[in-house]
């Protein structure tokens, strides 16, 4: 389970020798750039990529959007407003942070279902995968803050209802409510609070990405087959793998070329298609809108959060079990790399559990429907029903299915894979067949 063996860079030049001999940034270059990646990988891995892009993105346009925000019950609904009229180019940095936002949290979702459906959190990749999960809390904590920022109708009252459940966690829930709010209500204090963790948060997750990069270089790639590079030897190494650049670059950066146009067709043509009408009227603490509801990402957990109307085992009241469900929905996915007990990585030759994740999935976008709902109705029934689905994903069929689940045959090595795809095709970096003469 060793790191994947690769050619030592040597440096040619004096200079690359004395640069490379006091900090050996140059062999870094050219291990991330000729770093061994599968060679059968699909467009499904190509959204980490994406992520670290929008990450930039995100960085970029909010440190400059902070250059014209002002912090204040009164002047940040205000602010916003002179950044979309008076600020050169303000609207483009506004509509590129909003939806950057959204953009991000799909490529997240993507990079996340990849990762259950091809097992990419089995061993030894634990960590790597504990890692991504912190990414996404982080990610959560970004985008909620950056939501009340603007102050309006629904900035305030999310941060009014979101914070407020704080309050449900016995014995320290009032001190951090208190906390968030800066005092007795939601408020300037409030919204100093959220703007310094909306401006830190993110140095945080490009911290966490580094790491996450880290650890993906030490274990490796995996590829759809879940089988791993033979480590035996360099030559093995190579017949299963070709260098990211220029292989993996290209291909990623097409990838992101449609990803970023998709994602300029909705800030140039549609850039309030994905949030709400009502924050662009200014945060009023006596007017409550007819229907308070979360950004799109949040969805599925809101509808978890609201799923919990009674009291857990006659003990836990229905507000702390409701906080209970909406963290636990999400600190679950730290724990399957444990809980699934196939030896078979892929889902692509797992036959029964192919089935189980297409109902997951499906579940994820039903409560995603039922949080931008009003609990009225069925829709909390079926809230409660996807959420106890949910849980019994990973807690009963993800472990029961690993063990009764007989699985198909795998091939004997990615080598193996690729030729079998595409007999009449060279491997990827190697010469192609000399042609019979004519």
């Amino acid at each position: 389970m060793g790191t994947i063996p690769q050619e030592h860079y040597e440096p040619k030049s004096d200079s690359a020798k004395w640069i490379e001999s006091r900090l050996p940034v140059l062999g870094l270059i050219d291990h991330l750039r000729n770093f061994p990646t599968p060679k059968n990988l699909n467009y499904a891995y190509v959204f980490g990529g994406i992520l670290v892009l929008f990450l930039v993105i995100q960085i970029v346009t909010g440190i400059v959007l902070a250059m014209h925000y002002r912090v204040g019950e009164t002047a940040s609904f205000a602010s916003v407003e002179h950044i979309m009229r008076d600020v050169n180019y303000g609207w483009l940095m506004r509509y590129a942070h909003a939806n950057g936002a959204s953009f991000f949290f799909i490529a997240v979702y993507a990079h996340i279902f990849r990762g259950l459906y091809y097992g990419s959190y089995k061993a030894p990749r634990e960590i790597l995968w504990i890692i991504g999960v912190l990414i996404f809390v982080a990610m959560m904590a970004t985008a909620f803050m950056g939501y009340v920022l603007p102050w309006g109708q629904m900035s305030f009252w999310g941060a009014k209802v979101i914070t407020s459940l704080f309050g449900a966690i016995p014995l320290v829930g009032e001190s951090l409510q208190t906390w968030l709010w800066g005092g007795p209500f939601v408020g300037e204090a409030t919204l100093n609070r959220m703007f310094s963790l909306h401006y830190l948060l993110p140095f945080v997750i490009a911290g966490l990405t580094v790491l996450h990069i880290w650890a993906l270089h030490h274990v490796g790639n995996t590829n759809p087959t879940g089988v791993e590079v033979r480590k035996e030897s360099l030559e093995t190494v190579k017949k299963d793998t070709v260098p990211f650049t220029p292989f993996y670059v290209t291909k990623d950066l097409f990838a992101i070329l449609v990803f970023l146009t998709i994602y300029a067709v909705f800030v140039y043509f549609a850039p309030n298609y994905l949030g709400h009408p009502d924050n662009y009227v200014e945060a009023n603490s006596l007017v409550t809108p007819a229907h308070i509801v979360p950004e799109w990402y949040f969805l599925p957990f809101y509808a978890i959060l609201r799923a919990i109307t009674f009291d857990l085992f006659w003990i836990i009241p229905a507000k702390l079990g409701g906080v209970i469900a909406m963290f636990g929905a999400i600190a679950v996915l730290a724990f399957i790399p444990w809980l699934d007990t196939s030896n078979v990585r892929s889902t692509r030759f797992r036959p029964i559990y192919r089935w189980w994740f297409l109902v997951l999935v499906i579940d994820f976008f039903v409560l995603m429907w039922a949080g931008a709902q009003p609990a009225e109705g069925i829709v909390p029934l079926v809230s409660l029903i996807g959420t106890i689905y949910w849980f019994a994903h990973f807690l009963i069929v993800l472990p029961v299915v690993g063990l009764i689940e007989k699985p198909l045959p795998r091939p004997e090595s990615i080598e193996a894979d690729f030729a079998a795809k595409h007999p009449h095709d060279p491997a990827p970096g190697t010469p192609a067949a000399a042609q019979p003469a004519e």
